[in-house]
Order: C-alpha cells, then sequence, then structure tokens
C-alpha cells in the first residue's frame, strides 16, 4: 500500500464502525455513527492545512495567533451517501464551502454516471476534502477526482468511511498523487460490487431506503 493511504486504525473509529456495520442499527442511529466517525477522520486528515498569523485580544492582553489561511477548505460530497458525512466534518470546519457532485453506478456496468455537479467558482484556489461513505471499486471517486482536477484542483484528499482493496488499487493506478484516508480497510468485493463484510448500502441506510 503506498503511503499516502492511511487507514485511522483509531480505538473510537473502530468502536463506531462496528455499530454502523450492525443490521440492527436503526437510521437514526447510522445518520449520528456515520456523523461522528467523518468528524474523528477530518481531524486526522486536515492535519497539513495552511495557517495565517492573525493577532488577537484576549482579557489581559494581545498577543500572536493563528487561523486556517485564506477562505479554507472546500468540502465536497458524493451524492448521495456522502452527505452522510458532512454535518460531522462541518461541526469541526463550521465556515467551510461545500460543494457537490452527484454520481450513481450503473447496477449492470458498475461504472459511475454524473448527474449533477455544483461547485465554488474558486475552488481551483482551495484545498479540497472529496467525501463518501465507501470506497468499493473506486470507480465514482476516481471519476470525481479526475472532474476537480480538470477545474484546476491541486489539493486534494479523499475521505471515506469503508475501503476495499479494490478500490485502494484502482486509485493507486489513476490518483496516485491523492491521500487517501479510511476508517478500516475490508476484506474484498463480491459479485454486485459491494464491500465484504461492509455495511450494505450507505445510502439506502442514511436516508431509509431501499
Amino acid at each position: 500500500m503506498r503511503d499516502n493511504v492511511t487507514i485511522l486504525n483509531h480505538p473510537l473509529i473502530r468502536h463506531k464502525i462496528t455499530y454502523l456495520r450492525d443490521v440492527s442499527t436503526d437510521t437514526k442511529s447510522f445518520r449520528e455513527l456515520a456523523s461522528e466517525i467523518a468528524m474523528l477522520m477530518a481531524y486526522e486528515a486536515t492535519h497539513d492545512l495552511a495557517l495565517e498569523p492573525v493577532e488577537v485580544t484576549t482579557p489581559l492582553e494581545t498577543c500572536k495567533g493563528e487561523r486556517i489561511a485564506g477562505k479554507g477548505p472546500v468540502l465536497v460530497p458524493i451524492l448521495r451517501a456522502g452527505l452522510g458525512m458532512v454535518d460531522g466534518i462541518l461541526k469541526l470546519l463550521p465556515r467551510v464551502a461545500v460543494g457537490h457532485i452527484g454520481l450513481y453506478r450503473d447496477e449492470k456496468t458498475l461504472m459511475p454516471v454524473e448527474y449533477y455537479v455544483k461547485l465554488p467558482d474558486d475552488i481551483a484556489d482551495r484545498p479540497v476534502l472529496l467525501i463518501d461513505p465507501m470506497l468499493a471499486t473506486g470507480g465514482s471517486a476516481s471519476l470525481a477526482l479526475t472532474y476537480l482536477k480538470s477545474k484546476g484542483v491541486r489539493n486534494l484528499t479523499f475521505l471515506c468511511l469503508i475501503a476495499a482493496p479494490e478500490g485502494i488499487q484502482l486509485l493507486d493506478e489513476e490518483h496516485p498523487d491523492i491521500p487517501v484516508y479510511a476508517g478500516v480497510l475490508d476484506r474484498s468485493l463480491n459479485e454486485q460490487g459491494y464491500i465484504l463484510p461492509g455495511l450494505g448500502d450507505a445510502g439506502d441506510r442514511l436516508f431509509g431506503t431501499d
């Protein structure tokens, strides 16, 4: 596995992913867990955000501090399941811009199909966190990364809750320059392209659909 793939083997993440997998976890709890895991992951994935100096006045005196440089990062969920990670990350970064890339997987070909894109005009000048709960075949993540690069984005990071080796391999082949953060690395994909042991369809579990 390449150096810029990080599996976040943190006890809190492992604990919460266990409950996220459980078939008996209801929709409300699933949403809360996905949000909490995303927040924990974002803390790790933003360790190298650029800072700029700032002077502040405390109740006692003036002192020097630091804040995130410029307008800060842009958060881009891959629709629809990526929306389940947004709120958790916004708790850490409440003033970031949020773009959207809509993709769905063709059930016959397992290839991603784009249906919606809305991004900030200045996205090329800002760091971007691309998020999706599942990195299965890797097709959707790769297509989204390719699209963002075509818009001039160069500071890109991908976050997912659960990854399969096949998805990691595809990103390694097609986007070896992109840092990848995953909560856990699972065993493999089944014939339908679902991660094993996985957690089922993240979008359906987040939104209570079948």
